[in-house]
């Protein structure tokens, strides 16, 4: 019983034995596989080496643009004042006639208007004879042209038309002045010029028939009125040629006995006919050109 006891310890002892020993393998192998299979340590990659930045450069310096071209005279500058003075002028006169029609006093306000047309044609020719011309001048005159004839003059008509014809009709016979002012103002700054004609009627010229029928009252229906100035408006915006009015005055001694006589026999009736004329001779002007170059 001793022997056979023995025996069944020893063989205990050797599979508890084995059993430990695998299980230090087990052990000393997994903790082999950790140490192999581990993550390695990561090395910074070195800095590349990169040139220095260049400086940045220095910003440059604006350019100064002079208001007038030219020597800076005593007496240009005081030349370029007076021509500007005129401009502002026109554009002064220009927003008393929309207060004076405000106040229902159209006729003043209407002379108003012919007085802006005056000071409009005075700073050019003088800008001209003292030789200040300039952008900047050229630019004041389209924005005091734009507030005297593409606004003012819309408004005095409107005064001059509201008791007379449909309000919402007036006011969108007005409104189609103002937009046809501004496309013409704004088509004549960026078109090339032509000594002989205009490319359709200018807005100076379409504010003063404008103010000078409101000034005379002239004895038509207000819807015939309202229809003048609708294509009056379409005038401005055509792309017919318009005699300048050098041109105009160049014309045969003969032809001017007709207006004359005329305006002494009934001067709001030959008005009426000149404008009438004026208009109509775009478009044969326009087809005699297109039939000479066919």
């Amino acid at each position: 019983m001793r022997r056979g006891g023995t025996a069944a310890r020893q063989a205990l002892l050797v599979r508890v034995g084995r059993r430990s020993q695998d299980a230090g393998r087990a052990a000393t192998a997994t903790q082999a596989e950790v140490i192999y299979t581990g993550l390695e340590p990561i090395v910074a990659p070195a800095r590349l080496a990169l040139p220095p930045a260049s400086p940045a450069p220095a910003p440059a310096e604006a350019e100064v643009v002079s208001l007038l071209p030219g020597a800076h005279t005593a007496r240009r500058k005081a030349s370029f004042a007076i021509v500007n003075g005129c401009t502002l002028a026109s554009l002064a006169l220009g927003m008393m006639a929309i207060i004076l029609s405000m106040q229902g006093d159209v006729r003043l306000a209407a002379a108003c208007l012919v007085a802006c047309v005056a000071f409009d044609g005075l700073d050019g020719a003088l800008a001209r004879k003292l030789g200040v011309s300039s952008p900047f001048g050229a630019q004041m005159d389209s924005l005091a042209d734009m507030c005297s004839f593409g606004l003012a003059a819309p408004v005095v008509v409107y005064a001059s038309l509201s008791h007379s014809v449909p309000t919402p009709a007036a006011a969108l016979a007005c409104v189609m002045v103002a937009g046809c002012a501004a496309i013409r103002l704004a088509r004549f700054n960026v078109s090339p010029k032509d000594g002989r004609f205009f490319s359709g009627v200018p807005t100076t010229m379409a504010a003063a028939v404008l103010a000078l029928a409101v000034l005379i009252d002239l004895p038509i229906p207000g819807l015939a009125l309202l229809g003048g100035v609708a294509l009056l408006a379409f005038a401005m915006v055509s792309s017919f040629p318009y005699a300048k009015l050098a041109r105009i005055i160049k014309l045969p001694p003969w032809m001017w006995l007709v207006p004359i006589v005329g305006a002494l026999v009934d001067p709001r009736l030959t008005f009426v006919g000149l404008v009438a004329a004026y208009l109509v001779s775009g478009p044969l002007v326009w087809l005699r050109t297109r039939h000479t170059a066919v």
